[in-house]
């Protein structure tokens, strides 16, 4: 795109743009960049450095994107610490490879790839709980857990009557559902009614038992939807939502200049599903939250549409519990919605009590505990902080409430702040996850990385800081930042935590079960596995079950037999079953693929398989 009349391209202009606002910035960070002794930087600043054999202060849980894993990072140090697969395979992990990861991802759909976008992580009482972590598939209608014991995923849900997961929070204050906000309208059920009637299309919010990962109900609503959040107090859900017009192009899909902020009553929608007020497709209740639903025409709607200017994009609630902001993506302005106010006016648009002109292209909205908003401005390439309060004191459109705003490289999606979605953020740093690094890091072709920055917002006099870049694979979305001493990770598998036997040394077996079927029994430890060599048939069924039984932690083994497509890992204490078939005759090296000791080459086994004749 050329800017008219400045004769230089976009990128150039934003650099240009970045390079005053840097050579300020650099004053503080050179400081950070060369002192590792702890201290602040020349703004005031926290040392994001952390040396080595010191641990950082935060986890930070960030979107994969079309990876379809979540990176975790520490922070501030930004070290990529681990990367759980969800939705992908992995084989390091050997995720998708041994059997129970393999049934999983192949019950849920059977997918081959998966899109993560916004990690969650369960909360009681407001606050981070440390037991799971959530995540949606926006590619595929399905939303996972993960086990932050073990930093594993362990269930997926396949979403029905839902294509396009976007939108994925929790219904606090203690989790009791999670929200899979469905984007796509399609017909319902799809099954090829309605294929040339768009009017007949829709889409559902879906609430999830996080527990037992099933759908308890779904909710039809009209438009599209796109992103959402829940209030503190369990009764609220807002989705942003677009396409009120309900067509199917871009010209049918962008007429009208409004759209609507849907706000889902919980304790209604419980109370309708109770009563039978609902029809089953698929297997799940559907209740019908469109606006002209005998269920939305009394006093206790289950949906109320909120109208907003055009397409509105992220909306996330204040930790107070006051608020909840819509930001605006086509238009400069965030909506400010009472939520307390929701209960009271007739009209919902009367409960929008604040609308201050941010910037071009506001998407996402996070918090500090000191009563300030950070917005993404994807347009301008900044990140704006704002007065809440001032906000719904101004008139519309007004640009008082802004108190600074700090150029990010480029074009920034999500951001998060340190423990923004619970009722007490701490307030000091900062992510915003950029699109776009142009020219931020060495070249690597035409598919560049995108860019992490941390910037450091804990002081209100001296204003936003940034501190670091750090590049990421495309195309991670939103992130989740947790206290580091709300999570207790586990050093070494508990057994009692694994549904398969416990194989220690002397108990290994191979067994001949059927013709044409071997279980395999055994252990694997430093330099050796349970058997030097396993004997089967052609054409058997092999299931072959490993614990490692080391004590010690991070000695991890794995079984790897490549001619079988085979890698499992075995961190210690943990069992692993894969079950595969000997097709072809022959001697093949088992062997394990994690280095674990000075005589790591000699650890293997020989998997024999005999001609059938």
């Amino acid at each position: 795109m050329i800017l008219p009349n400045l004769g230089m391209e976009r990128r150039d202009f934003m650099k240009a743009g970045a390079v005053a606002g840097a050579l300020g910035g650099l004053a503080g960070c050179t400081g950070m960049l060369d002192d590792n002794s702890g201290g602040q930087t020349t703004n005031g600043a926290p040392n994001a450095h952390v040396p080595p054999g010191e641990l950082d202060e935060y986890y930070a849980f960030l979107s994969g994107g079309h990876s379809g894993d979540i990176r975790v990072l520490g922070l501030p140090s930004m070290r990529e610490i681990m990367k759980i697969p969800v939705f992908n395979h992995e084989s390091a992990r050997g995720y998708g490879f041994d059997d129970k990861s393999r049934e999983m991802l192949e019950e849920a759909g059977g997918y081959t790839w998966g899109d993560t976008h916004h990690p969650r992580v369960s909360q009681t009482d407001n606050d981070y709980d440390g037991r799971w972590a959530f995540v949606n598939d926006k590619a595929n209608g399905r939303m996972a857990r993960i086990d932050l014991q073990y930093f594993e995923t362990d269930a997926i849900c396949n979403i029905p009557n839902q294509q396009g997961t976007h939108g994925a929070c929790c219904v606090l204050p203690d989790t009791k559902y999670v929200i899979g906000v469905g984007e796509f309208r399609a017909p319902i059920p799809n099954d090829g009614r309605d294929v040339d009637d768009p009017s007949e299309y829709g889409s559902v919010f879906a609430a999830i038992n996080p527990e037992t990962m099933n759908v308890e109900w779904e909710v039809l609503v009209d438009g599209n939807m796109d992103n959402g959040d829940g209030g503190k107090e369990g009764k609220w859900f807002f989705t942003t939502g677009y396409n009120s017009e309900e067509g199917v192009t871009e010209s049918e899909m962008t007429r009208s200049d409004r759209d609507m902020v849907k706000a889902f009553n919980i304790p209604a929608i419980e109370a309708a599903v109770e009563a039978g007020n609902y029809e089953t497709i698929n297997e799940v209740p559907v209740v019908d939250g469109r606006q002209d639903s005998s269920l939305n025409q009394g006093d206790d709607p289950i949906v109320k549409y909120i109208p907003t200017p055009k397409s509105p994009h992220g909306v996330s609630v204040t930790p107070d519990n006051k608020y909840a902001i819509a930001s605006g993506k086509l238009d400069p302005t965030a909506s400010v919605i009472d939520i307390e106010a929701l209960d009271e006016v007739s009209d919902p648009e009367e409960a929008i009590v604040g609308r201050p002109r941010l910037g071009m292209g506001p998407l996402h909205t996070a918090y500090d505990g000191r009563g300030h908003a950070y917005t993404t401005l994807f347009i301008d390439s900044q990140v704006v902080k704002w007065d809440i309060e001032a906000a719904v004191e101004a008139e519309a459109m007004s640009e008082d409430p802004v108190v600074e705003k700090i150029d990010v490289h480029y074009n920034p999606g999500h951001l998060i702040a340190s423990e923004s979605y619970t009722s007490d953020p701490e307030g000091d740093w900062l992510i915003s996850l950029n699109k776009l690094s142009k020219d931020r890091f060495l070249p690597v072709g035409p598919m560049h990385p995108e860019n992490d920055q941390l910037i450091y917002i804990g002081d209100d006099e001296n204003g936003m800081e940034l501190v670091k870049d750090k590049p990421s694979y495309a195309e991670p979305h939103d992130a989740s930042i947790v206290q580091a001493d709300k999570i207790e990770p586990a050093k070494v598998y508990d057994p009692e935590d694994i549904d398969l036997e416990y194989t220690g040394a002397g108990d290994e077996t191979i067994e001949r079960v059927a013709d044409d079927r071997v279980e395999v029994k055994m252990y694997s430890m430093r330099n050796e596995f349970g058997f030097p060599e396993i004997t089967v048939k052609e054409g058997d069924t092999v299931e072959m079950q490993v614990t490692n039984i080391e004590q010690t932690s991070d000695i991890l083994h794995s079984l790897v037999i490549p001619e079988h497509d085979i890698n499992i890992k075995m961190a210690p204490q943990e069992t692993t079953k894969v079950t595969f078939e000997a097709d072809d005759p022959g001697v093949y090296w088992m062997y394990c693929g994690f280095f674990c000791s000075a005589l790591h080459l000699e650890m293997r086994s020989r998997l024999i398989v005999q001609p059938e004749d």
